[in-house]
């Protein structure tokens, strides 16, 4: 446990209801005109993709978009609308000509906003559409989507460029730089005076000093934050040969005569000895060593890593000391002499009430482990820290999927990965999964499995929907008591049971968010799907659904990563003696709906 550490968008082919202003499959058009003829969307037939420059950006800076074409002929048009949740705030018709269309829009200045654009493009009687998020927010900590980085070899530029670029299409806001440092007492390598151009990990791998630099300059260039990993307590046992005092140390016995440690393969450079992170000095010493770290490289915050509970331990004059109480303690002294953000791993939870509560973290961090084994979990996970936190603080789970699944080579299991994401981000959070790979294990550069092109694109639209939707998702929503029911042909539950659909609600400005997660077919209520068996649930169609509710609906409206993009589509509905009635389009892994109120 040695460290904190990707939905197949479903072809459409559908003529849309002239009244659903909202929909995703029809031409766009301006509100107040009557809409035109019907068009049919043909998933995939014209467009290869559709970027933005960065991953997020400040209010009054503008978007940059790419759509690229499948084939170069001219005289397509690209009808495109931009929505705040499932209001049309601007719509515009550009020409296209060549391989691809490159435009800008400029959002409304509001701080901490979602936005999609939905993107038509016609040609020769064909249509094909392409959906995607924009997060407006100068603070990154507010919606934090988190990645990681884990092999800093010498590689050229494009391979570099290939991997941010791919981490900004996913909307990834900050990075993880796991195990890029020399050790973690020094964490560059210094010769003469000078960082050197190269040092071993921890594992013995090459790091490249270029290419860390490199990947910080490329991260900014997205609009993303780049965070130095390292352990608040952790470092060789050659430490005292770089002026680490043994003194400093937490031991296994009151005698102080067994330092804590952590062992680590043979063929690696060294175990990992602990240190007091309430010690003064033990704090100025790491402390100074990431100073210069700041100094060298333009990181802008330290990702600091512990090793969860590590049972009794005392100082070397044989004092008890609680590890999760040292925690604010190093955090703030940090914080004092080094300012950067900061975000700690809470290992299983561990230490993370303290953290919640006392220290400067940008948001909450926890690696998920076997005391918190199924999906209920997850969301037990997420509101816990909501609540440490006074709902000020999101949530970034590190869960690490298909475990021994990965011990071979092979590939994700999709289903397993949808239903922890939808989850995950149902449940308010977001999922660190996404780098160079995609996580299986503790250990980052780990990668025996690899991530299909069907996985891919359905990912691409589950972090759509989460920047899209993150001011219903992740804007401090507020539990809310309503209850969704199901019939006799498909079951709802308030509680994670297999077999059922579960449906949880919360409330935002007066509306109610109401989330549906398909486990009608699931194999295994167990988020982790740990040798890839999870089962793809089969869609279902026209679900119907109940709330109770004395207050007088004005509005429903759908969304979900599944359908259409993640497009908002408005739902009939009827209200008779407090009961509140609707059917879901359609629900495969993950369905959103929200229920507007007069005023």
């Amino acid at each position: 446990m040695k460290r904190a550490r990707w939905m197949r968008m479903a072809g459409v082919a559908a003529v849309c209801a002239a009244i659903t202003l909202t929909s995703a499959c029809q031409k766009t058009w301006n509100t107040a005109e009557t809409p035109p003829k019907h068009v049919v969307i043909h998933k995939g037939s014209l467009l290869k993709g559709l970027s933005t420059d960065k991953a997020a950006y400040w209010p009054g800076e503008d978007v940059r978009f790419e759509l690229k074409f499948k084939r170069p002929e001219p005289g397509g048009t690209a009808s495109i609308r931009y929505l705040h949740l499932d209001r049309v705030i601007k719509e515009e018709k550009l020409q296209a000509e060549g391989d691809k269309l490159v435009w800008s829009w400029e959002p409304p200045r509001q701080e901490g906003q979602g936005y999609m654009a939905e993107v038509v493009y016609e040609r020769d009687g064909e249509a094909d559409q392409m959906n995607i998020g924009v997060d407006v927010s100068s603070d990154w900590g507010k919606f934090p989507r988190y990645g990681y980085l884990a092999d800093f070899s010498n590689m050229n530029t494009g391979e570099k460029s290939r991997v941010i670029e791919r981490l900004n299409r996913f909307h990834i806001n900050g990075i993880q730089f796991y195990d890029w440092q020399y050790k973690h007492q020094e964490p560059i390598r210094w010769e003469e005076g000078r960082p050197a151009a190269e040092w071993k990990d921890i594992a013995n791998r090459s790091v490249s000093l270029s290419t860390v630099k490199d990947y910080i300059d490329l991260a900014h260039g997205h609009g993303m934050k780049a965070m130095n990993y390292n352990l608040l307590f952790g470092a060789y046992a050659d430490a005292e040969q770089d002026g680490v005092n043994r003194d400093w140390g937490l031991f296994k016995d009151p005698g102080g005569t067994e330092q804590d440690h952590h062992p680590l393969p043979d063929e690696w450079a060294s175990d990992i000895y602990l240190y007091d992170p309430s010690n003064p000095d033990w704090q100025n010493y790491l402390i100074e060593k990431e100073k210069k770290t700041f100094d060298t490289l333009p990181f802008d915050g330290w990702h600091v890593d512990q090793l969860g509970d590590r049972g009794a331990l005392w100082s070397r004059d044989g004092r008890s000391v609680n590890l999760a109480a040292t925690y604010p303690s190093f955090l703030n002294a940090a914080k004092e002499k080094l300012d950067v953000d900061y975000v700690m791993n809470a290992v299983g939870q561990f230490g993370q009430e303290s953290i919640a509560k006392e220290a400067p973290v940008k948001f909450l961090y926890t690696e998920v482990w076997g005391n918190h084994p199924q999906y209920r979990n997850l969301k037990d996970i997420i509101d816990e820290n909501s609540r440490f936190s006074g709902n000020l603080l999101n949530t970034v789970l590190a869960a690490y999927m298909n475990y021994h699944l990965s011990d071979a080579p092979g590939t994700f299991n999709t289903p397993g990965i949808l239903l922890t994401d939808a989850v995950i981000f149902a449940s308010g959070g977001s999922h660190l999964e996404l780098g160079e790979n995609m996580l299986s294990k503790e250990y980052f550069p780990h990668k025996n499995l690899s991530v299909s092109p069907e996985l891919e694109e359905q990912l691409v639209s589950y972090y759509d929907f989460l920047v899209a939707y993150q001011n219903l998702l992740r804007d401090h929503p507020v539990k809310s008591s309503l209850k969704a029911e199901g019939t006799k042909e498909v079951a709802i539950s308030d509680q994670a049971e297999q077999g059922k659909v579960w449906s949880f609600s919360k409330r935002k400005d007066g509306k109610d968010i109401v989330q549906f997660i398909n486990f009608s077919d699931a194999s295994a209520m167990d988020w982790n799907d740990d040798r890839g068996t999870q089962t793809e649930p089969a869609e279902k169609r026209n679900v119907a659904v109940s709330v109770r509710t004395d207050r007088p609906v004005s509005r429903v409206w759908f969304a979900s990563p599944d359908h259409n993009g993640g497009s908002p589509q408005a739902l009939p509905f009827t209200q008779r003696g407090g009961v509140v009635k609707w059917k879901l389009p359609a629900l495969k892994y993950w369905d959103m709906v929200v229920i507007e109120y007069k005023k």
